[in-house]
């Protein structure tokens, strides 16, 4: 286990954000047999989409779900909305075979349970990516995958995060069979050790940031929106993520001199978009970090591997980031205010 002496902050989202790399090492050791369980359900009875059911940061790695299985099985993958059937009582009425994909950290959401025991109700294969294996939500599922992340004090999420994105990719590698990312997802705990570095050059323009944009596509995008909802939860900043090709629809009207954005490139197809808009943006006088594997267009380092991977990357070197920004400006990124650990909505 990371202490505190080894955080420069020490900060208990430091130091979890620090256990990423041994939390996913645990979880894929925990599956393997539940992923190719999974895979073989799948090959034998495909979907014909999967629904997503996810809050908060679990949704962002449902995001993440959706451009990995679409790109690498071709099914149609969709996220429900929990309230549909908390609030509005409605039950899906599907004749397709699906696949429910159920995200969480701590299973114990209300508005979650009710829309994933409807889809399960409705004749779902239903899959939960669960921190807690005790939880309301890992009874109800047909295969659970553990996280394994262990305790998180810190109310803002990081290894738990990172584990549910890396099985995520894990159940996508092994469902699509895609032998060489199979291979890359060996080295993924390695990678992410040795993607805890500095994000220091972002400190200074972004320590009295108000409002920022942070901007991905395609695989990088739920990424994006988890590093968004960090900025508003931990530094209050007012951060929002966009795709590359979607901040061209209205958001960009806001970008004028001194805008901070924080933009994350790649080496996937998507990539080149995100570049395009991150010249743009730098054109107009804004405030643009890129992060980006490429060391002649990055402003902030990120390893180039598998381009599935390197989102994961770059947000372990940006949840580090984070805790620091936090603190210097004069925030507790463990105690934000008014959150809970546990968001129990209905």
């Amino acid at each position: 286990m990371t202490d505190a002496a080894s955080s420069p902050t020490g900060t208990l989202m430091e130091v979890e954000a620090l256990e990423a790399s041994e939390a996913v090492a645990r979880m894929f050791a925990a599956n393997r047999a539940v992923f190719a369980r999974i895979a073989a359900r799948l090959a034998a009875e495909p979907p014909a989409v999967v629904i997503t059911c996810a809050r908060g940061s679990s949704d962002h790695a449902a995001t993440y779900a959706k451009y990995l299985i679409e790109t690498l099985t071709g099914t149609t993958t969709a996220s429900a909305a929990p309230s549909v059937a908390s609030v509005y009582g409605a039950s899906p009425r599907s004749p397709w075979a699906r696949l429910c994909l159920a995200i969480s950290q701590s299973g114990r959401s209300p508005d979650l349970l009710d829309a994933v025991m409807r889809q399960r109700d409705a004749g779902a294969f239903t899959v939960a990516l669960v921190n807690a294996e005790d939880s309301p939500l890992a009874a109800l599922a047909d295969e659970v995958i553990a996280l394994s992340a262990g305790p998180e004090r810190a109310v803002a999420a990081t290894k738990s995060c990172l584990a549910s994105l890396a099985a995520v990719a894990a159940l996508a590698a092994s469902w699509s069979g895609d032998a060489e990312l199979i291979r890359a997802l060996e080295d993924l705990p390695d990678e992410l050790r040795a993607a805890a570095r500095s994000w220091c050059a972002a400190l200074a323009p972004f320590h009295y940031a108000r409002s920022m944009f942070v901007i991905g596509r395609g695989y990088g995008l739920g990424v994006a929106q988890e590093m968004a909802l960090k900025l508003k939860e931990t530094c209050g900043i007012h951060a929002e993520a966009y795709s590359a090709a979607e901040v061209r629809h209205g958001p960009m009207a806001l970008v004028e001199a001194g805008f901070p954005v924080l933009a994350l490139g790649g080496s996937d197809a998507a990539a080149a978009s995100v570049h395009e808009v991150a010249r743009e943006f730098t054109a107009r006088g804004a405030a643009v970090l890129l992060a980006d594997p490429d060391p002649g267009l990055a402003d902030l380092p990120m390893p180039r591997c598998h381009p599935v991977i390197e989102p994961l990357l770059a947000l372990q070197s940006f949840y580090l980031f984070a805790a620091r920004l936090a603190i210097a400006r004069g925030r507790n990124p463990d105690a934000p205010p008014h959150l809970n650990k546990v968001t129990e909505t209905r």
